[in-house]
């Protein structure tokens, strides 16, 4: 099938079900999306010498964590909700803040602050818990963070509004995201193979570029979509045996929703525009992003 008839059918197939499901949504109760707060710092800090962890937005899912010790060493952090799951996230060694997100819900978070010693070894320069009751359970999925990084300035926060300004719902703003995103973007092949331990998506010059690997291509459409108020998960597992990223996102009055966009008449699959997009909607890729079991899930931000 040529791909300019393929995406027409993927266009209809897709604004056929989200017909379907507008129709459902409409028909149910419509809960409303929490208003996010400005950012508040220094209401409850927790520190030593060597580490500074802000606890002010505790109840919105998110810390402001700082190394303060001096060194020019790599710095890591490990935040560990209790009996649950450890993210480790590097962090810079400058004295300014990262926002790391809460996403395994309320609970008891162990948060560990480690400054590199030698060769691969590291030494704890802090560590402390907190316990989070979450003000809304979307909270961490609507807010930036290190991974999912921009402001209300960005050009992806822009981009998004302009996409979305005729927009009647959230189902067709996530429409119109998607589809501007499969249909722009490149997969950088060059980025892939020197990729490194650490890469951070920017948002803006992944936009600007219009190309980017897995991780761009989801941190990019979250941005986009959390500045619309539509909480998005940015999940990094594994398609396989490659380590990948992908979105999930929530809808009102259907839920979070981890298939998403394409749908064949039977089932949704996972909102996967990398390889969609860079698979040219072909019948494999198709079929495979269509197939929950070749998805793993290990970490969501």
């Amino acid at each position: 099938m040529k791909k300019s008839r393929r995406n027409r059918l993927g266009a209809a197939v897709l604004a056929l079900a989200l017909t379907a499901c507008a129709l459902g949504a409409a028909s149910a109760k419509t809960s409303t999306m929490p208003t996010k707060v400005e950012t508040k710092t220094g209401v409850a800090v927790y520190s030593n010498a060597k580490a500074s962890i802000d606890a002010s937005n505790l109840a919105e899912g998110y810390l402001m964590v700082k190394y303060t010790g001096g060194k020019d060493v790599k710095i890591k952090v490990q935040i560990t909700r209790d009996s649950g799951t450890t993210y480790t996230y590097n962090l810079n060694n400058k004295g300014s803040a990262e926002t790391l997100p809460l996403t395994e819900g309320d609970g008891k978070y162990t948060v560990k602050v480690y400054e590199n010693t030698t060769g691969t070894k590291y030494a704890q320069a802090y560590s402390t818990t907190v316990t989070m009751k979450l003000r809304n359970e979307f909270l961490p999925f609507l807010y930036s963070n290190q991974f999912v990084n921009y402001t209300e300035r960005s050009a992806v926060v822009t981009k998004a509004a302009e996409l979305t300004k005729d927009a009647a719902t959230d189902l067709t703003r996530i429409q119109s995201i998607y589809d501007f995103v499969i249909q722009n973007f490149t997969y950088d092949y060059e980025l892939a193979k020197a990729v490194q331990s650490g890469y951070l998506p920017d948002v803006d010059k992944v936009l600007a570029d219009k190309k980017g690997i897995c991780f761009d291509y989801a941190a990019v459409m979250a941005a986009m979509l959390r500045a619309q108020n539509i909480p998005s998960k940015l999940v990094v597992g594994y398609a396989g045996t490659t380590y990948h990223a992908w979105i999930d996102v929530y809808i009102d009055s259907i839920g979070w929703v981890d298939k998403v966009i394409y749908f064949d008449g039977t089932t949704w699959t996972l909102m996967d525009p990398t390889f969609v997009s860079s698979g040219n909607h072909s019948d494999s890729i198709m079929t495979y992003v269509t197939n929950d079991s070749n998805y793993t899930a290990k970490y969501a931000y």
